[in-house]
């Protein structure tokens, strides 16, 4: 290899091998593809250009802000032209690097820079993931499918439901099972649906003995081709004791319809503080503590993720020895969609009648405290395999280096979780990801950026690839006219930034 880890052979060295009649060989991922002249390979990411294998997109660099005339630039508009960029103030993700699968060379960059006077070396690769999935949160009220359910793209099966959480569903998408345990066709489609859901793509999936829910990060999800608009302020028992005592004087009894908690106003610990007077209405299911019920009705799409469309019917009995003619109540759900208005006849009947302005009010109140229904996508995988060796000659010790906040991860830039316990577990929020962050390839597996970031002198400690570093500032000159340039985003850690021992972002 060339002295200079930048030059033109050192790096078709990294990314491949040299074959007759100008074929290179790919080996990124197993599939060790011999491109011809002119062509790309089966991932489309590595081509063969003039007998030397290169990667079709370009590497992805973040630029810091500067203060300028009283205002924020960015350094590396888009027609930037190399020059008069801050080293310091520029970070080189994984997105478009490369990789040097399966690592016995070392990462395709190691980059040296100095920040807030600490000389740091980033090691940037993309990671080629057959251990990766996401999690998806589902803000939604209704009902997907029961937990454990299978989830399928088409035909095939991709994923499972979970947990359901406070106003969200959980799905969980993906894994080595999925990608590499099941048929052919369940792996292709597997790695199909994670790469478009890490890419801000919508993906349409459906859960067995539930229902159809289009997912795409950022945006509504779509349930049965409905459009969800809120997130549940809470359970029903949450709801009462949030808006207890603006009911006051205005009903003699409010029910919020809930598929786990339904919450009654009179019975609850919220009436009966405020002093109301006993209703007499006794709604099903299964009494937990004085007016929580569980298990009201089926789960399902309707009234507050239950499967009724009249909410009469989840009353069981009304107390003629109670009750009175002429009792106002309210039945409302969660979000505040679902409301309806009645008063008792003489016959202790519920009659729906015209809403007062105040208990709309307080209806209306109800759906402004319901954050906005969205769909959140975690990217999940471990980079604990040979991906470390493209970083040290001893990998275990960048694993506790990771674990104990020394080094600092991103992905494309971006701040990961990093799990507790052995290996290197990450987790990030694919929306905060520049555009186009990740790929696959056909084993299959997900290709992700990722990056180490450390104090240099740490970096030697670990036993890193010196010989490889590179300045910063060289590196610009090298791939900067070539590389799209991104602004840094605010509310993203600048990645470069030390980390203090003890981890955080």
């Amino acid at each position: 290899m060339s002295a200079d880890p930048l030059s033109p052979d050192a790096r078709a060295n990294k990314f491949g091998a040299a074959e007759g009649d100008g074929i290179v060989r790919c080996d990124a991922c197993p599939v060790l593809c011999r491109i011809r002249p002119g062509r790309a390979g089966a991932c489309a990411r590595y081509a063969n250009r003039d007998g030397r294998l290169v990667r079709t997109d370009p590497v992805v660099l973040l630029h810091d802000t500067v203060e300028a005339g009283g205002r924020l630039v960015p350094f590396g508009a888009a027609a930037w032209d190399g020059h008069g960029a801050d080293p310091a103030r520029t970070f080189v993700t994984g997105i478009g690097a490369g990789t040097t699968y399966p690592d016995y060379k070392p990462a395709p960059f190691i980059v040296a820079s100095e920040h807030e006077g600490v000389e740091t070396v980033t090691v940037v690769t993309e990671g080629i993931f057959s251990y990766c999935g996401v999690k998806v949160k589902i803000d939604t009220d209704r009902h997907l499918g029961p937990e454990r359910a299978a989830v399928r793209a088409g035909s095939e099966e991709v994923g499972h439901v979970t947990t359901a959480e406070y106003g969200s569903q959980m799905l969980s998408i993906g894994g080595v099972r999925h990608l590499t345990g099941g048929s052919k066709k369940e792996g292709q489609v597997t790695c199909e649906t994670l790469l478009a859901l890490c890419s801000g793509a919508p993906a349409t999936l459906a859960i067995d003995g539930g229902h159809a829910v289009v997912v795409q990060a950022g945006r509504a999800p779509i349930v049965d081709g409905v459009p969800e608009r809120r997130m549940r302020v809470g359970c029903g028992s949450a709801t009462v004791g949030i808006f207890a005592r603006q009911w006051l004087g205005h009903a003699d009894e409010v029910i919020v319809v809930d598929d786990h908690i339904t919450g009654v106003l009179t019975e609850h610990q919220a009436g009966k503080v405020l002093g109301m007077r006993p209703a007499g209405i006794r709604v099903r299911g299964r009494r937990s503590t004085p007016g929580r019920y569980f298990q009201v009705a089926k789960p399902g799409t309707g009234w507050g993720g239950t499967d009724i469309a009249d909410p009469l019917a989840i009353i069981q009995a009304i107390d003629p020895a109670v009750a009175w003619p002429g009792l106002r109540l309210l039945m409302t759900s969660t979000t505040g969609e679902h409301a309806l208005w009645l008063v008792l006849d003489e016959r202790l009947t519920p009659v729906p009648a015209e809403m007062p302005p105040a208990i709309r009010a307080v209806v209306a109140r109800i759906g402004e405290n319901c954050e906005p229904s969205l769909c959140t996508v975690l990217f999940v995988a471990g980079a604990g395999g040979s991906l470390r060796a493209g970083v040290t000659e001893n990998p275990v010790r960048l694993t506790r280096s990771v674990a104990s906040g020394e080094t600092r991860v991103t992905m494309g830039g971006a701040p990961v979780t990093v799990w507790p316990g052995g290996g290197i577990t990450v987790m990030a929020d694919v929306t905060r990801l520049p555009g186009n962050a990740f790929g696959a390839v056909p084993t299959p597996a997900l290709v992700a950026p990722i990056e180490f970031t450390l104090p240099r002198a740490l970096y030697a400690d670990l036993g890193g690839h010196l010989g490889e570093v590179v300045a910063m500032a060289d590196l610009l000159r090298e791939v900067g006219p070539g590389a799209r340039h991104e602004a840094w985003r605010p509310d993203n850690p600048w990645p470069a930034r030390p980390a203090a021992k003890g981890g955080g972002p």
